[in-house]
């Protein structure tokens, strides 16, 4: 079982989120943007091997969404903090 870290509540089991999806994604413009923008964004995602900054909601607590650094190999979690945090300076 993975412990997530929440900023509010402090380590928890995985239980009590709920994935939310990839934190790095990008929404296309919506005024400039053609209609294979949307179909990349809404439809294909990588499967990075190694570290992976996700978001996860706390479901069963704060309800706020956390930003989670997960090696996606040995599911070990690296960092998590807030959606607006920048994990370039974690360790990987």
């Amino acid at each position: 079982m993975l412990l997530i870290a929440c900023p509010c509540c402090g380590r928890r089991a995985q239980t009590e989120f709920t994935y939310a999806g990839d934190a790095g994604l990008k929404r296309p413009d919506p005024t400039s943007s053609d209609d294979a923008a949307w179909v990349e964004y809404v439809y294909l995602r990588d499967n990075p091997k190694g570290p992976h900054d996700e978001l996860w909601q706390h479901t069963s607590g704060c309800r706020k969404h956390v930003k989670v650094r997960r090696d996606t190999v040995s599911h070990d979690i690296l960092a998590t903090g807030a959606p607006s945090d920048d994990f370039d300076g974690a360790d990987k």
